[in-house]
């Protein structure tokens, strides 16, 4: 005899007492949890919402104002469960109202122990392939939306980075400029090849999302040296006039804390947050980069004094393609924030955001990592 998948949780609804107890009695030997019985609408709908089965096995017929084919519809439009009917009626009316509920069996009584077994096992594979189709769809759906805004967002950031390269080459072509006129269309030039730099490598990392290539790969990674270095590059290509200072908390001087991290990963996390807090922060302002080391996590917190993000841009920061509604003229492709959320999710580690308009921002990431050096009882020491 067949085996029951995974020893589905049945409801059987049935009026007739003793036709319920030999179908319990059949389901349990068959291997099956039979949750409850019902015999009329109210009190099967009660049992859905407590249980939550997998299954329904129902009789037609009914001895309530509500009958099974209508109870039926109910629990397909309200939970979603597939339903094998079982009733002794199989005449060419009964079965066609019956269909017209969506079952997902029909078992004519007096039944054979293996033809209840086998309907149910077709109606619970029925109704994962159903999920899959409604999943894969849904997924379909979601993912043409996302080519839909890519398409228009991307062409948009590409534009003008490239109209402002070619002004800069028309321009240096005159050769006519002093070296400091020259210099200042290089640095456009160069600033709008990173644009694009940035976006293409953007792109590429929400395609490994979309096709779940998105893989974590942990080695030791000396984390003051590694942010360290982020800032001062920052720093330096940016030629930015926000002041971005480094602390740290945890480790004494001279420490090299390793972290198990995954330092593709984290770059992706750390340099979106800082460009984000420098690009929305107003010339001068300064941007707080604070790096607190623990025995077995870590925590970066970074700060501006930028824009801010309304209650409701909160609730959506972290959505493919959404930028803020106070972001103005600032160029950007709403990616940056879901690929950070990716990353720390890699990680296992958590992300939260405080927030006011005209204020600024502050980010926290914790990450749950083991330290090869012992920090316990030197925070004291600690540099900042």
């Amino acid at each position: 005899m067949a085996q029951p998948p995974s020893s589905l949780n049945i409801l059987i609804v049935e009026d007739e007492w003793i036709i319920a107890l030999d179908i319990m009695h059949h389901l349990s030997k068959l291997g099956y949890v039979v949750v409850g019985k019902a015999d009329c609408a109210e009190t099967a709908l009660e049992l859905i919402a407590q249980t939550q089965p997998d299954l329904v096995l129902m009789d037609i017929y009914l001895q309530d104002k509500t009958n099974g084919i209508e109870l039926a519809e109910l629990i397909r439009q309200q939970f979603h469960l597939p339903i094998v009917f079982l009733t002794a009626h199989a005449d060419a009316a009964t079965l066609k109202e019956a269909i017209a509920t969506q079952p997902q069996g029909y078992v004519v009584k007096p039944f054979e122990e293996q033809d209840l077994s086998i309907a149910i096992q077709v109606a619970w594979a029925n109704h994962q392939a159903e999920q899959a189709i409604q999943q894969a769809l849904k997924q379909e759906k979601q993912l043409n939306e996302l080519k839909s805004q890519f398409v228009s967002i991307v062409s948009h950031e590409f534009r003008n980075p490239l109209s402002s390269l070619l002004l800069s080459i028309e321009l240096l072509e005159q050769n006519s400029f002093t070296p400091e006129k020259r210099a200042a269309h290089f640095q456009r030039a160069k600033t709008a090849i990173k644009q694009m730099a940035q976006l293409i490598t953007d792109v590429l990392v929400v395609g490994e999302v979309e096709r779940e290539q998105f893989q974590y790969e942990s080695e030791p990674v000396d984390i003051i040296w590694f942010c360290s270095n982020l800032v001062e590059d920052l720093q330096s290509r940016a030629k930015t006039e926000h002041n971005l200072v480094l602390t740290v908390q945890g480790c004494s001087e001279g420490e090299q804390p390793f972290y198990e991290l995954d330092p593709k990963l984290l770059q992706h996390i750390l340099n979106n947050l800082l460009e984000n807090a420098m690009k929305y922060s107003p010339a001068g302002g300064q941007v707080t980069f604070q790096l607190r080391c623990e025995p077995d996590s870590i925590q970066f917190q970074i700060q501006d004094q930028g824009i801010g993000l309304t209650k409701q841009d909160q609730e959506n920061l972290f959505t493919p393609f959404h930028r803020g509604s106070n972001v103005g003229n600032i160029h950007g492709t709403g990616l940056g924030l879901s690929i950070v959320k990716k990353c720390v999710d890699a990680h296992k580690g958590k992300i939260s955001v405080e927030s006011e308009v005209g204020v600024g921002t502050l980010f926290t990431v914790s990450l749950y990592a083991q330290c090869s050096v012992d920090l316990k009882g030197i925070e004291s020491k600690c540099a900042t």
